[in-house]
């Protein structure tokens, strides 16, 4: 269910069946209720006292609270993982960035998004602190929301490329200040680029937004 959420295959404001689900996802009921129960732990669901459960809704202004969170707490993690990034890990960035640049050339966002999160994720991992993990993992998922529901999918671009380029040869040199300042400027530009699109589509406000959800 967190997959179809992400993907946009569960839109906001969707009710949500445990019966049609387990049905959908041949299982039975009882593990469809844990899930949901999980997923309403993280916000990603809601209910109201056994009369109805959907998906959340989500907030076009989510980035604009949500991303200096994630510039700070991966400035700090890089700060971390400066001493223990191998050339293992320098390889699978590179590996990861030319994924990005395939997925971008085909205009797939959810590859792009993909590729994206797994750059960021090798010296994230390489911090050593499983509690940055896995709040940045679900910072980044409500992110993922916003783009899906709003941005067609992807908030990446040809720019994130360079950008990760300029974080990786920081990486590599040692220069741990430039490191912190290229990846809070990649979050940054990420931010900016996602509020360019949303002025020239013409969707700057959350009622507004929501609207044109509710027309999908």
């Amino acid at each position: 269910m967190l997959s179809w959420i992400m993907k946009g295959k569960l839109r906001p404001g969707e009710k949500l069946l445990d019966k049609e689900l387990a049905e959908n996802m041949g299982v039975s009921r009882t593990p469809v209720r844990e899930a949901l129960r999980r997923l309403e732990d993280k916000g990603l669901v809601e209910s109201s006292a056994n009369r109805w459960t959907r998906v959340s809704e989500v907030s076009i202004k989510e980035p604009e609270m949500i991303y200096p969170i994630i510039w700070a707490l991966e400035r700090l993690a890089v700060s971390w993982a400066m001493a223990n990034l191998t050339a293992g890990d320098f390889k699978r960035m590179k590996q990861t960035n030319l994924a990005l640049e395939k997925a971008l050339g085909e205009a797939d966002p959810v590859k792009a998004s993909k590729a994206d999160i797994q750059f960021h994720d090798v010296f994230i991992e390489r911090a050593g602190n499983p509690h940055i993990v896995t709040i940045l993992r679900d910072l980044k998922i409500k992110c993922r929301r916003v783009e899906v529901t709003y941005f067609e999918g992807s908030a990446c671009s040809k720019y994130s490329l360079d950008e990760h380029n300029c974080i990786l040869d920081a990486l590599e040199s040692g220069d741990a200040a430039l490191a912190r300042s290229t990846i809070q400027a990649n979050w940054q530009n990420s931010l900016n680029r996602l509020k360019d699109v949303g002025c020239r589509a013409g969707i700057d406000d959350v009622d507004h937004l929501r609207s044109k959800t509710n027309e999908h």
